[in-house]
């Protein structure tokens, strides 16, 4: 037999060979039984607290205004300067008044000075058209923050009679949010353990370990933001003596989890992908 031939049956022999014992050795996975995974019981749960909030802050603005010039005209930078000074006097005055309610010095923020043009309408001009004019407006926000709610009505008081220009509203907040969306976690935690006991007893099954828990959502925290009355109602009623009843109302924060337990028992199905599950 030529030399060629034979080297090429003995290389095929070989490949043939190879390929056996490897088909021979290959584990039978496809032939064995399908892994029957441990039976489990999944719930979601959500909960939630409600808190009454323990600090409130309230915000304001002063401001003054140069006078209404025409765009034709040069602005003057006497008018500038005392428009700033008028503000300062105000604002050191409302600071006085605030401190006078019993308030500490570091609870009351006045912020940087912004000033910035306005165009305003002026009268009709021989055409019968408004003539537009120009003026600078010097503003400076204020910020009180308080964490005894009692002194609100007399805070708000004081707001108004030192005579603030705007009075944005009032949130109310928690000093300690941390200790209520721990709470509202645990409820959540603690509901979803007894809805998975009551569904366990139901089906003659014991609840084993923990296998996943996750949160669905993270504890949601909003302030509660109270809105003003306008400021010549609230004039008028501290005017006449009577004194304004605020309630802060309460917080909700919002938690909610999922929570996987193996379940134990007798009587627990073992079936493949077995997983019994409830939601909210």
């Amino acid at each position: 037999m030529p030399t060629t031939l034979l080297c090429a049956q003995r290389l095929r022999y070989g490949l043939l060979g190879g390929a056996l014992l490897a088909l021979l050795s290959a584990p039978l996975a496809q032939a064995s039984p399908s892994h029957q995974a441990p039976p489990s019981l999944h719930v979601q749960a959500q909960s939630w607290v409600e808190v009454e909030p323990d600090k409130a802050t309230l915000n304001a603005r002063l401001w003054e205004n140069t006078p209404a010039l025409s765009t034709m005209e040069e602005s003057d930078s006497s008018a500038l300067s005392e428009a700033r000074e008028r503000l300062e006097t105000r604002a050191s005055e409302l600071i006085e008044e605030m401190e006078a309610t019993g308030l500490e010095r570091n609870a009351i923020n006045a912020g940087s000075l912004n000033v910035y043009p306005e165009h305003v309408q002026g009268q009709r001009n021989d055409d019968g058209e408004h003539e537009t004019l120009q003026r600078t407006r010097l503003e400076r926000p204020i910020t009180v923050e308080l964490t005894d709610l009692d002194q609100l009505s007399e805070v708000l008081d004081a707001l108004i009679a030192a005579g603030v220009n705007s009075l944005d509203g009032v949130q109310f907040d928690l000093q300690d949010r941390d200790a209520a969306t721990d709470e509202a976690l645990v409820k959540a935690l603690e509901k979803a353990q007894h809805k998975a006991n009551l569904m366990a007893d139901s089906l003659d099954a014991e609840l084993g370990h923990v296998q996943r828990i996750e949160e669905t959502q993270s504890p949601i925290f909003q302030p509660r933001m109270m809105s003003m009355r306008a400021e010549s109602d609230a004039a008028g009623a501290s005017q006449s003596g009577v004194s304004s009843d605020y309630n802060p109302g309460t917080i909700r924060i919002d938690a909610g989890v999922s929570v996987e337990w193996a379940l134990k028992g007798t009587d627990a199905p073992h079936r493949p992908g077995n997983d019994v599950a409830a939601q909210e």
